[in-house]
């Protein structure tokens, strides 16, 4: 029993299930920062703005715009680093103050092969998510904005 596996052998298989239900819900909520934060706080400036009879935007719908994205944005990251630990924990590594190896300090570089022999040199499969997922969300973006918004200049469908 020192390999990991149970007599049924599950014990295997079920750690690499939950690791991908992590890597699942990370990329559920890194477009949910970029997607759903963005449109609750679009429905409840909305709904304040409902509520006022002035004929542009008020400064309360505004104001309720900018905090509700703030606070969804904060709690989303804030989840994203509890899956953060709670991946790091499947692969059996320590969860510590993690720093992304994008954001160290280029002082305390050691070397090429040291950084290459160092596996907290590498991105993570955490960060790849996000990555991926960042770089979709972009990617549909200025697809939607190049080809199908409507132009503001002759009120037609697509550019």
């Amino acid at each position: 029993m020192t390999s990991g596996v149970s007599d049924s052998g599950t014990a295997v298989p079920r750690r690499r299930v939950k690791r991908a239900a992590v890597l699942a819900a990370t990329a559920v909520v890194t477009l949910n920062v970029w997607t759903g934060s963005p449109l609750l706080a679009l429905w409840v400036g909305s709904r304040v703005e409902n509520a006022s009879t002035s004929a542009g935007p008020s400064m309360p719908a505004i104001a309720a715009v900018v905090v509700v994205m703030a606070l969804t944005s904060w709690v989303l990251l804030r989840v994203l680093s509890r899956l953060q630990d709670a991946y790091a924990s499947l692969l059996g590594r320590p969860t510590r103050k993690y720093r992304s190896t994008w954001l160290r300090s280029m002082r305390a570089e050691r070397g090429e092969w040291a950084r290459e022999h160092d596996p907290d040199a590498r991105a993570t499969a955490i960060e790849i998510v996000v990555i991926v997922v960042v770089v979709v969300a972009v990617a549909a973006f200025e697809i939607w904005f190049f080809f199908y918004s409507p132009s503001p200049i002759d009120q037609r469908s697509g550019r």
